[in-house]
């Protein structure tokens, strides 16, 4: 059974609504002219991590956010957009996406969902450049060592001391 232009098109919203919505974080960004190599870089990148990219027309993607609930996001979504989902980590898409921007000037973010709300490229940019969670546990037992090592700093002074 053949399906009409309206029908195929509706279904092609219903299943993005259906990615936006088991998504942990979406990146949306313009892609102004990159090579397949470039593109299938990036791809390779973010397969690596458990993302997915995949381009799609405007008035599908408007149409899939609103269903969705984000609505608000529409107005960053005029022109040709990217977007990079991920359903487990929150940080890897936004953080591949934005450091292959840095290399790559035929990428710009425009905008994102983070954990069910809707981000600003500023938002997005904060997101990629975080530390890594090792890094940041990292830190975390360094800054709880710390005080630990001051203390017995102090009391080995006063046992050599007296």
């Amino acid at each position: 059974m053949k399906l009409t232009a309206i029908e195929r098109k509706q279904k092609q919203v219903d299943e993005l609504a259906e990615k936006i919505q088991e998504a942990k974080t979406i990146v949306a960004f313009d892609d102004l002219g990159l090579t397949v190599k470039e593109s299938t870089d990036l791809r390779v990148e973010l397969h690596k991590e458990n993302c997915v990219m995949g381009v799609y027309k405007n008035n599908i993607t408007r149409r899939a956010m609103e269903k969705s609930g984000y609505g608000a996001i529409n107005e960053s979504m005029v022109g040709k957009k990217v977007l990079v989902f991920s359903n487990e980590d929150v940080v890897a898409p936004a953080r591949i996406v934005h450091g292959f921007a840095r290399t790559n000037k035929k990428i710009e973010i425009k905008s994102g969902i983070i954990e069910g709300k809707v981000a600003s490229l500023q938002q997005m940019i904060e997101l990629a450049t975080l530390p890594s969670y090792e890094t940041l546990l990292t830190q975390l037992a360094a800054g709880l060592l710390m005080p630990v090592r001051e203390l017995a700093i102090g009391l080995n002074m006063l046992v050599e001391k007296e």
